[in-house]
């Protein structure tokens, strides 16, 4: 049963399904009579909607030729006025019966509905109402409908449907189509920067035989010819380094990432990063890449740098705040880290503000600051922030503070209170990646004792070639595309966001 939202006015279920059967009649009459519209195989459409009203003042009183989507119908007897859409928006025809022959307007006014695909031609010309419209002398159908449209009354507001039936989606509602034109450009406009900035696009395998010990659970599948496990990948980041080892210098990667985990407004098992990497630079040089990259991508696509997410306006063109993550939990918890000076101090302050950390002596002073970071700053990051120096426990992969060994070069910059990317100045020492990834892997089998974590020999081997210098970024594609189109959840800037299967 489809899950429509009925109300009093809707069509019931009943009404739908004879709405259906009317359509396929007059396929069949129209089949009956030499006109299957499903023989098409093409149409020359010489111009669009967007096109026709761009160059009015050179097309008026010129023929044109159309094709879209007949979306709204207006019978006046010997004449009528329609909407057609295609893929720039709408437009008025104006269909009389005298232009386009009795014949075909009988069947216009017959056979035709509300969806079905058409093409047109005639000449431009502008209505007494100002409406830019085209004047039809010739109209075919080019396929027939077969099921009815959601009323324009109601639209199509249920996010079920919506999701599964993006299609229909696009269809009935002008904003989503904007939506995921909108993502084109801005996908468009991250290649334009990064290959302005001279870095070369590659591709990296999706799927390894290796389960790696990061904290993401991979989803696995099974390779017959090979007889072996194989999982897809939950990141680009260990193969990008090993061609930064090759001597590419500056690669990145658009790349489709999946993680066997939960989903909510800001995750979905499937989705799209830019992983980036640059030798001899560290992690504050990828923090002026980040902002200088935000600032041309909204720019090049909206127009403008001040933007509104879901009701918060947002300043992306001013310098963005830098913090420590020790400044931060001081500044919104009052949490003084170079106060304690043993772990246990760290969980008696824990204790005293309420937060939850690991239990025992699992809980170092590292674990702390991160727990409190999380309950008491993450939310209040509002406008763009960049957090920097991270404690090494959760930081695996970056670099150590030479200064300060029990905090690495790693920032993550945060907006509206999210995280949107994540970066370090690359640990490039083979001996101490080896011990963090024994350590990972111990960390992860004891939590999932079923798993099979294993350490990526490979990529320590590449390390020992050696790795230069490198600064790393990685982003999510669609957080920054729900930011610059105002979306509330990511389903929303996902053309078919993963969806449990309806019984």
């Amino acid at each position: 049963m489809d899950e429509r939202i009925l109300t009093a006015d809707e069509p019931s279920e009943e009404e739908l399904a004879e709405q259906a059967r009317i359509r396929r009649e007059k396929l069949q009459k129209m089949s009956d009579e030499g006109n299957n519209p499903f023989v098409k195989v093409s149409y020359p459409a010489t111009e669009n909607s967007a096109s026709v009203r761009d160059k009015f003042a050179e097309l008026e009183g010129k023929t044109v030729s159309l094709a879209g989507r007949l979306m709204s119908r207006r019978i006046m007897g010997k004449a009528s006025f329609c909407h057609i859409s295609d893929r720039d928006g709408q437009i008025q025809l104006y269909v009389r019966r005298d232009d386009v022959g009795e014949d075909v307007y009988a069947s216009f006014k017959k056979d035709y509905d509300i969806g079905d695909i058409i093409g047109i031609k005639g000449f431009v010309f502008k209505t007494q109402t100002g409406e830019i419209s085209i004047h039809c002398e010739h109209l075919e159908m080019l396929t027939k409908c077969l099921r009815p449209l959601p009323e324009k009354q109601h639209g199509l507001t249920n996010p079920d449907i919506r999701y599964r039936q993006r299609d229909l989606d696009l269809i009935v509602n002008p904003d989503v189509k904007k939506a995921f034109i909108t993502r084109s450009k801005i996908f468009r406009e991250i290649r334009s920067f990064l290959d302005g900035r001279g870095y070369l696009e590659v591709d990296t395998p999706v799927l390894t035989t290796l389960e790696i010990g990061a904290a993401a659970r991979p989803f696995k599948t099974k390779h017959n010819a090979l007889d072996i496990d194989m999982y897809l990948r939950i990141e680009t980041e260990l193969y990008l380094k090993r061609l930064i080892v090759g001597g590419l210098e500056r690669v990145y990667e658009v790349g489709r990432i999946f993680r066997n985990e939960g989903m909510d407004a800001y995750h979905n098992p499937e989705f799209t990063t830019v992983e980036l990497y640059q030798a001899y630079c560290d992690y504050f040089a990828m923090m002026d890449l980040v902002e200088d990259m935000y600032k041309a991508i909204a720019k090049n696509v909206l127009g403008t740098t001040d933007i509104t997410y879901q009701g918060t306006e947002l300043r992306l063109g001013e310098k963005w705040e830098r913090l420590t993550m020790k400044e931060a939990v001081k500044k919104f918890s009052g949490a003084n880290y170079d106060a304690w000076k043993t772990d246990a101090d760290a969980r008696e302050c824990a204790k005293k503000l309420h937060c939850e950390v690991p239990e025992g002596d699992r809980a170092t002073k590292g674990h702390v600051l991160i727990a409190l970071f999380d309950a008491f700053c993450e939310d209040k990051l509002v406008q763009p922030t960049f957090i920097y120096d991270y404690p090494v426990e959760n930081s695996p992969l970056a670099k150590r503070k030479e200064d300060d060994p029990a905090f690495t070069q790693r920032f993550e910059y945060f907006i509206c209170g999210h995280e949107y990317g994540n970066a370090f100045s690359e640990l490039n020492d083979p001996i101490d990646q080896k011990q963090r990834f024994v350590k990972q892997v111990a960390e992860k089998r004891a939590q999932e004792p079923n798993c099979n974590a294993q350490i990526d020999e490979d990529f320590i081997t590449a390390l020992e070639y050696g790795l230069p210098p490198t600064g790393g970024l990685g982003f999510g594609v669609d957080r920054l595309v729900m930011l610059l189109t105002d979306s509330p959840t990511i389903r929303d800037v996902l053309l078919f966001p993963t969806m449990k299967p309806k019984k």
